[in-house]
């Protein structure tokens, strides 16, 4: 009995693990063919995609998509929201409303929220959950539930080159700069110059770089070094490998020296306690003439 037993749970074993490579297998196919490219728009038809641009799947909600233009060589996450306009089928004019440009990575999970003009310059990379919206509700009449009631609008602009951390959220009227950082979880509102980085709810400026100052308060870190535009990945491994070997001889040479310190320590006790032995010695020789003598 014991022998059939352990013969059902090897099938068993085995049936799960060849149907977890099948699901994980038919996963990755199903993402492959649900992505949304330029070539392959799916049922969505935007004002534009560009080139090498592409949305994973599942997508989030997507809606006004005649409206939205999206640049070349972007990444849009799984479960991201794009929404042009308070709700789907509204016709919103001959401009688009929410223009995203070249290069731009929206993380898993982002809402860009865009009845009026929301534009994303290139090149900006935005973590998991950020919130990007040009409405808020208004609570002006105390009476009516705040949800019914009309909400405020304001045009929102992220500059080039910023990067905004995981759960930021850019408020209605927000203006951001060139290569401005948003720290994780801040709330923005109001203009950021560029080059300054962000932080809290409501967000306030912590660090901003000048030309003749530099980064006021400094850098607590060096930056670090960038890699060689035209190093292969061959080169990179082998670089890899001779820090490794670098690290383990630098190691193994602060071993031996430690080793070596601690030898050393030892034997200058010895020399120390030989030499006092000597002095009391040569003090005793000194004693006994005057002894004598006296």
């Amino acid at each position: 009995m014991p022998k059939n037993e352990n013969v059902f749970s090897s099938w068993r074993g085995w049936c799960g693990r060849v149907t977890s490579r099948l699901v994980h297998r038919g996963w990755r196919a199903v993402q492959r063919a649900g992505a949304v490219t330029a070539e392959r728009p799916g049922p969505y038809r935007f004002g534009r995609i560009g080139v090498g641009t592409r949305l994973a799947f599942p997508q989030g909600t997507l809606f006004g998509e005649p409206w939205i233009e999206i640049g070349e060589h972007c990444v849009i996450g799984e479960q991201v929201t794009l929404t042009a306009g308070m709700m789907p089928d509204v016709d919103l004019g001959p401009e688009p409303v929410l223009r995203i440009g070249n290069g731009v990575v929206l993380g898993r999970g982002s809402h860009v929220i865009a009845s009026v003009c929301v534009e994303f310059g290139d090149d900006v990379f935005c973590g998991p959950y950020v919130y990007v919206t040009s409405d808020n509700h208004s609570y002006d009449d105390p009476d009516q539930p705040i949800g019914r009631q009309w909400p405020r609008s304001a045009p929102v602009h992220i500059g080039p080159g910023s990067w905004l951390g995981a759960g930021a959220v850019i408020l209605p009227g927000a203006r951001l700069g060139r290569n401005v950082v948003v720290a994780a979880g801040a709330v923005v509102r109001g203009e950021v110059p560029d080059h300054a980085v962000v932080a809290g709810a409501p967000a306030r400026i912590i660090r901003r770089w000048a030309p003749d100052e530099g980064w006021q308060p400094p850098l607590r870190t060096p930056a670090p070094v960038p890699i060689p535009e035209d190093m292969t990945v061959e080169q990179l491994l082998a670089l890899a490998e001779l820090e490794r070997e670098r690290t383990r001889g630098g190691v193994e040479l602060e071993r031996e020296q430690e080793r070596a310190r601690a030898r050393g320590g030892v034997g200058s006790e010895r020399e120390q306690a030989g030499e006092r032995d000597v002095e009391v010695a040569g003090q005793g020789l000194e004693r006994e003439p005057g002894t004598g003598a006296s």
